[in-house]
């Protein structure tokens, strides 16, 4: 695989990422393939590996497929999200952020985090909070580089203003929602990320599981991705929609759906690497099938008629809003508030 530079920092990573998530109990659940499916992808020339203290055990499968092949490999993970019922196990504190990653090293078998994430905005912490512990971190030499995750442009942009005035380390990457069918970070996300020099390592290319063409319109969706709560958006008709003109346009063109999609996000400048995250080895091999396809410019004209540029259909449910789209209370006002009558 070629590599690109991961934003500015000199670390050289592959179009690809092994997404990790669904290697352990929240996926598959046999540590043994999940193992090999890490060492696969590690065999094919991926080098760059992402996961998350609240994947369940994920973190520990990583750590143990990553004996003897630790240093070749740019190891990225998460913080923010519950990992039990303290209220103070989760967040962008100062005083989790220090007890997290300190789980996060021991889980994954190693002394050091190669690009350690905030996973979620956290609207109760103090952005110089974050940034003054991360900033530690990666002084204490436990974290090489660090980045955010679902961050809207004027989060992004408020990030980097206060490591500049505050000399803290500053976020060197965004990890977006990304895929024909999601196409809003194309507006402002990639744009400013580009702007400050960041790396971009997009999740969810295949649109959760809807681009590898097993959700069809007019079909029944009934495995485990479609019967899941939350996961309304496969039964989404205006995304369907989207799909059936996406499916002939991959068949007409001679390219599969899920590499159609994959060689889409990676095509646009913004994109560092793309976030592959398989539950089998047979998901991961024909990911990998794809690697060298190229999308031509009439092609990728031919996506954006059917998806517009910067604009999504429906959007995926899982995708992070912000308390001020998901709490009713924050958008409108008390019944006792008569300010505007």
């Amino acid at each position: 695989m070629q590599y690109r530079t991961l934003g500015r920092t000199g670390i050289k990573v592959t179009p690809y990422a092994l997404g990790a998530m669904m290697l352990g109990s929240l996926g598959n659940p046999d540590r043994q393939e999940g193992i090999r499916i890490i060492h696969r992808a590690l065999d094919a020339g991926i080098n760059f590996v992402d996961t998350a203290d609240r994947y369940g055990d994920s973190e520990e499968v990583v750590g143990e497929a990553l004996k003897g092949r630790r240093e070749d490999v740019v190891l990225a993970t998460k913080f923010w999200g519950p990992v039990d019922e303290d209220l103070n196990h989760r967040g962008a504190s100062r005083r989790w952020i220090v007890q997290a990653v300190e789980r996060s090293l021991r889980r994954l078998q190693t002394d050091h985090i190669d690009l350690y994430q905030l996973h979620r905005p956290d609207p109760e912490t103090d952005i110089d909070e974050t940034l003054s512990a991360l900033t530690d971190l990666v002084r204490q030499g436990k974290v090489r580089a660090i980045g955010s995750s679902s961050m809207r442009g004027s989060e992004i942009v408020e990030a980097q203003w206060v490591a500049d005035r505050r000399g803290f380390e500053r976020f060197r990457t965004e990890q977006p929602n990304y895929s024909m069918l999601d196409r809003e970070i194309e507006r402002e996300i990639l744009p400013v990320a580009q702007r400050y020099g960041m790396g971009t390592l997009v999740y969810s290319p295949l649109a959760g599981g809807m681009l590898t063409g097993r959700y069809r319109a007019g079909q029944e969706n009934d495995n485990f991705r479609s019967t899941r709560t939350g996961m309304r958006h496969f039964r989404d008709e205006r995304r369907l929609a989207a799909v059936e003109q996406l499916v002939a346009l991959s068949e007409e063109v001679g390219v599969k759906l899920t590499h159609l999609a994959m060689a889409f996000v990676i095509a646009h400048p913004g994109v560092t690497s793309a976030i592959v995250g398989p539950r089998t080895m047979e998901q991961l091999e024909d990911t990998l099938a794809g690697a060298d396809v190229a999308l031509s410019d009439d092609i990728l004209d031919r996506i954006d008629e059917i998806v517009a540029p910067g604009e999504s259909i429906g959007a995926m449910d899982m995708v992070y809003r912000g308390p001020e789209v998901g709490d009713p209370g924050m958008r409108r006002r008390g019944l006792g508030d008569r300010s505007a009558e």
